[in-house]
């Protein structure tokens, strides 16, 4: 098997289920728009990218903690996601990380990659023999990238929405595929989409650094859909990120993370709840009654439950607090 070809196969071994390796199919470029980025206060590192190819998710972002995140797309190189966060972790920039990544590949005309390290520094490459509109921008904290789209205004829009945004890591990536396919994006549709975002011990319990890894392998609208389960994700996170600082003893950023979640569902009985526990931990008893009684008005299960939850046991002599937790009288008593 010559070198070329078996980079090739690297490269697409995402798409594996979709034929042989010798179909047009899995020789089909990734026409594709992404962005890595980076944010200098929550050290957060990730990618965000939209597709018409099936499961982008698997081939096209990388990153590390602490490191950097990576995009490979174009006719993707999947040996660049490793090879690429060794090298910044060995301390090399992304220049040089992407001058010693396409050294070695013999088909670096046809790759696109975008780099951006823990320190905010980024690059772009795009090979002569990406299909147009193919190109980058990049900027502090950034790397926006595409190939096959409908023009240059996709990664422009990208760019923009990524500098604009207000707010975490994660909704300025959203913001910047959101914006980058109403700019027109991949000229051939949408199939897929993906974010990945990592932190120092952000994932499940701290075993790892995985933050968030949503995946839409194929929809009609992916980048609607990855929106969807996305604001589920950050609801959750913002909750699990205010308890976190209740324990630092951080009261005021706990209590707006839990504001923020219920902001971003005010129907959902689990966030006031939540916004509750981070009140009366904070001594503002007033403000936790209310958070508590709106709780258990949208799910009436939420009164038992609050009785031996602990966060609220400042609030355990209240007249108005035994009343919401009360277990209910059966019927006919």
């Amino acid at each position: 098997m010559s070198a070329v070809r078996e980079v090739l196969m690297l490269g697409l071994a995402g798409l594996a289920c979709a034929g042989s390796f010798g179909s047009s199919r899995a020789a089909e470029p990734i026409a594709t728009f992404s962005i890595v980025g980076y944010d200098p206060q929550t050290k957060e590192l990730g990618v965000a990218v939209q597709s018409r190819f099936f499961a982008v998710g698997s081939v096209v972002p990388w990153a590390r903690a602490g490191v950097g995140a990576i995009a490979t797309q174009a006719q993707g190189n999947t040996t660049f996601g490793p090879k690429g966060l060794e090298l910044l972790a060995a301390g090399h920039t992304p220049e040089e990380t992407m001058k010693a990544l396409l050294a070695d590949d013999e088909g670096r005309e046809r790759r696109q990659v975008g780099i951006v390290d823990a320190q905010g520094r980024s690059t772009t490459y795009t090979g002569k023999e990406c299909q147009p509109w193919a190109g980058g921008i990049t900027g502090p904290n950034f790397s926006a990238q595409g190939n096959i789209l409908v023009s240059e205004a996709t990664v422009q829009a990208m760019a923009k929405a990524f500098q604009e945004t207000k707010g975490i890591l994660g909704e300025k990536l959203m913001r910047a595929i959101e914006a980058g396919q109403a700019a027109g994006g991949d000229s051939r549709g949408m199939q897929s989409a993906a974010i990945l975002i990592v932190k120092d011990k952000g994932g499940y319990a701290g075993f790892n650094d995985r933050y968030c890894d949503l995946r839409v392998d194929d929809a009609k609208d992916p980048i609607k859909e990855l929106r969807r389960i996305f604001d589920m994700w950050q609801l959750q996170a913002l909750i699990n990120d205010g308890y976190q600082r209740v324990e630092a003893g951080d009261f005021a950023a706990a209590i707006q993370m839990g504001e923020d979640a219920v902001k971003l569902d005010p129907k959902s009985a689990e966030a006031k709840y939540d916004l509750a526990c981070f009140f009366s931990r904070a001594g503002k008893k007033a403000e936790a009654l209310a958070q508590l009684e709106e709780a258990v008005k949208l799910d009436a299960a939420m009164g038992p439950r609050g009785a031996t939850d602990t966060d609220l046991t400042p609030l355990k002599d209240d007249p108005k607090f035994q009343a919401l937790t009360a277990k209910p009288k059966p019927a006919g008593s």
